[in-house]
């Protein structure tokens, strides 16, 4: 039987080592931390009871992720639940942009942009579930579907600028601008339209879901099918050189590219080496839970009824605050991002007690405390909100580095999803899973399609491995 190691246990490690278990390898699971999920991790906090996300959250790019869908997950408790509104884009006057996972009820909502968000999202919506065999894997390939991802590829190469200049209406402008922010990218870099286009275009198909109980069910589902399939995880195994590593045939690393580097020395070939140390760290999360009670008076009634709110006013606005973080700069009002789960998952609330999960975006290894900025940001639109905290929980960016040794600096995103990095990975090769020495392969979010609970950059990389012991035996 073919063994394989699989170091580090996040979201795309364990979904390495399923894809391995589930053709006869007989894989084990080496985690750091005393437990698995990575980012995918969920518990009570603040006050008994109320459960908030880690990390993860919001999963538009999960719900209909080809690996998840493969397995069934439902069959060991996954069951996912949608907000009646995806995302609220709140402006200064009251008004707000409105993202409903239907693209005719957005588009309604949009006035004088309705016509236009229906020609830009409703192709791409409709034939996603084809799309996403393309973007979902290694851009540089022969597409499945070359048409139909080159008509949705050519505007992804724009800056979020430029794609935002389509939308005539502040609110239009604005609901774009924070969807495509979440690449935490300057808006007037190119290719910065691309991960906008993508959350858009897959929540428009599969809605903006989280998971019943918090993200860690996502994680919680993946072990049980593992454990079905005879794989094993040991937890609290730092692995910090390749003498530590076990003898098997595949090894596999949810890791940074710098801790790969760092792991096998000199056993990597130099230009691997070199490239996976000078790989770029995008900027910070700094992250607050909140215990509400009576929830977020927000101004705009939509944001009330929201699993998503980004707090950014307007488009230049948000423009202001990335170009400023991404030159190391603390933005006066940065950037927040406000997930209340609980609306669609009401189990998360103690009573009229409710978690309300936020981030802001930061410089990379911002020292500062960002809590007051946050505060101040909601309170922006919701005034009184500050009144009706009855507890709150810090998670600095140096504290997300503790937590997940991925984010280095906070960087939530296992690295700056600049254009080449976005596009090749930790290095420039048509093969971002293989690291130059046989049966060795990185799997995490740093390669492609990126970050998020959809396990799938661990199972393009387990396909490879897979192919690698099909070809020595």
């Amino acid at each position: 039987m073919s063994t394989a190691v699989v170091v580090g246990g996040g979201p795309n490690g364990l979904a390495a080592a399923i894809s391995l278990a589930a053709e006869g390898v007989q894989v084990t699971v080496l985690e750091a931390a005393q437990e698995v999920g990575g980012g995918a991790r969920s518990s009570e906090a603040i006050i008994p009871g109320l459960l908030h996300d880690h990390c993860s959250a919001i999963h538009p790019m999960a719900v209909g992720s080809e690996f998840l869908g493969r397995f069934g997950l439902e069959r060991y408790g996954l069951r996912w639940r949608w907000p009646e509104i995806d995302c609220v884009h709140p402006l200064d006057d009251g008004s707000a942009g409105v993202l409903y996972r239907s693209v005719e009820q957005t588009a309604a909502g949009l006035g004088p942009d309705g016509s236009r968000w229906r020609r830009a999202f409703g192709y791409p919506a409709a034939r996603f579930d084809a799309l996403s065999q393309d973007i979902m894997r290694p851009l540089l390939r022969f597409p499945h579907h070359p048409l139909m991802l080159a008509r949705f590829g050519a505007p992804t190469v724009l800056p979020g600028s430029a794609f935002a200049r389509l939308f005539r209406t502040k609110q239009g402008r604005a609901l774009f601008g924070g969807v495509a922010a979440h690449a935490f990218r300057p808006l007037h870099y190119p290719m910065t339209s691309a991960i906008g286009m993508g959350i858009i275009a897959a929540g428009h198909r599969h809605g903006w879901a989280v998971a019943e109980g918090g993200s860690q069910s996502i994680t919680n589902a993946m072990v049980a099918l593992l454990s079905d399939l005879g794989g094993k995880i040991e937890t609290g195994v730092r692995v910090d050189t390749a003498s530590q590593l076990p003898a098997a045939d595949i090894t596999m690393f949810d890791l940074a590219p710098s801790a790969v580097a760092g792991i096998l020395g000199d056993r990597l070939p130099r230009r691997v080496s070199r490239a996976f140390n000078k790989f770029r760290r995008g900027p910070g999360a700094f992250k607050v839970d909140f215990a509400v009670e009576g929830g977020v008076p927000w101004t705009n009634p939509d944001a009330h009824r929201a699993g998503t709110v980004h707090l950014a006013g307007t488009y230049a606005e948000l423009a202001a605050t990335e170009r400023e973080i991404h030159a190391g700069l603390m933005p006066e009002r940065p950037f927040v991002l406000v997930g209340q789960q609980y609306l669609a998952d009401p189990q998360r609330s103690v009573g009229n007690i409710h978690p309300v999960w936020s981030y802001a975006h930061v410089p990379n290894g911002y020292t500062g405390d960002a809590t007051e900025a946050i505060i101040a940001q909601i309170e922006r639109f919701a005034p009184g909100f500050r009144e009706r905290i009855i507890g709150h929980s810090v998670r600095s960016t140096t504290q997300m580095a503790a937590y997940n040794a991925n984010y280095v600096g906070g960087d939530i995103m296992t690295g700056a999803k600049d254009i080449r990095q976005l596009t090749f990975g930790p290095r420039i090769t048509l093969s971002p899973y293989t690291i130059g020495v046989p049966g060795r392969y990185i799997c995490s979010a740093a390669t492609p399609p990126g970050p998020g609970a959809h396990g799938m950059c661990g199972a393009n990389a387990a396909q490879l491995a897979l192919a690698h012991l099909a070809r020595r035996a």
